[in-house]
């Protein structure tokens, strides 16, 4: 809470120093969560040494990166938003995100990477109505706050609750249109689909693909990441970064049997992100346990 507080009072500049200093202090004493990221970088990277340690820090700057934007998102303007924000893909999914003749949604299936908020300000704004199911984290006043966001930024935000989440977001896939944003590399529900992602087992969210069958609608893998920007972009972000709103090709329900298509669809989608994080793993903010199957 003392972060947004102060956030507030703070130039955007100043947000952002503050938070990457602190992530360089993090990243030097190490300690287990650290250690757990580079666990986890390791197995996608395949790097040791000083060259994982190197990663591990750009990863903290960009986990850095994002909260410090986070916090003072709701001070860009639109054309900040804007000027932030390369689609990458998006030829691919154009037709289905903006056909206007249905009032069913889409299912987006989503990596820790980036920044989700500040693609879901553009999204909502110039694509598609957003909406997101989001941890409920603890105390609850961080959790109100994160939400408090996303709400003023045009995002739809749900608790995660399980089945309840799970019936509501069903009603609203078949009543609405919008893109429905689920995080999907790792699973909170305790039943996860076991996937291949980097030649490694890991269990990931069913949720995405479940959705997807049940309501009949499209899944989309999507990914984010930073880039550096340059020239006249620059100076209209008013930002060295932006990010890259990367949509993959999109997986209909009726192309996979009845009988495997959770799990089918799960592999898909996991295999098109997998690909993505392996190309800017810095980007993964998986500071977590994740699910990999020893």
């Amino acid at each position: 809470m003392m972060a947004w507080r102060v956030s507030r009072w703070l130039p955007q500049r100043a947000v952002q120093g503050l938070a990457t200093t602190g992530s360089r202090i993090v990243w030097r004493r190490g300690g287990r969560v650290v250690e757990r990221y580079e666990d986890n970088l390791a197995k996608v990277t395949g790097l040791s040494g000083d060259a994982l340690r190197a990663k591990s820090r750009a990863g903290l700057e960009s986990v850095a990166r994002y909260y410090a934007e986070a916090l003072t998102l709701g001070r860009m303007s639109a054309t900040v938003i804007d000027a932030r924000v390369r689609l990458e893909g998006y030829e691919q999914v154009e037709s289905i995100l903006r056909a206007t003749d249905k009032d069913k949604g889409v299912v987006a299936a989503l990596s820790h990477s980036g920044n989700w908020d500040l693609v879901g300000a553009y999204a909502s704004r110039n694509i598609i109505p957003v909406t997101a199911v989001a941890e409920i984290l603890k105390p609850q006043e961080v959790f109100d706050e994160f939400v408090a966001l996303r709400e003023g930024i045009g995002i739809e935000v749900l608790g995660h609750e399980g089945s309840t989440t799970f019936r509501k977001l069903i009603s609203i896939a078949q009543s609405r249109r919008t893109l429905i944003c689920l995080l999907a590399d790792r699973d909170l529900s305790g039943s996860g689909v076991e996937v291949e992602m980097w030649g490694r087992k890991v269990k990931v969210a069913p949720g995405p693909a479940a959705l997807s069958s049940v309501a009949k609608i499209p899944l989309v893998p999507v990914m984010v990441h930073y880039e550096q920007l340059t020239g006249e972009r620059r100076k209209r972000a008013g930002s060295k970064w932006g990010v890259v709103l990367s949509f993959g090709t999109p997986l209909h329900p009726g192309d996979y049997p009845r009988e495997h298509r959770v799990a089918l669809m799960s592999q898909a989608w996991a295999s098109a992100l997998a690909d993505r994080i392996a190309e800017h793993p810095e980007d993964w903010h998986m500071l977590q346990r994740f699910g990999w199957v020893e």
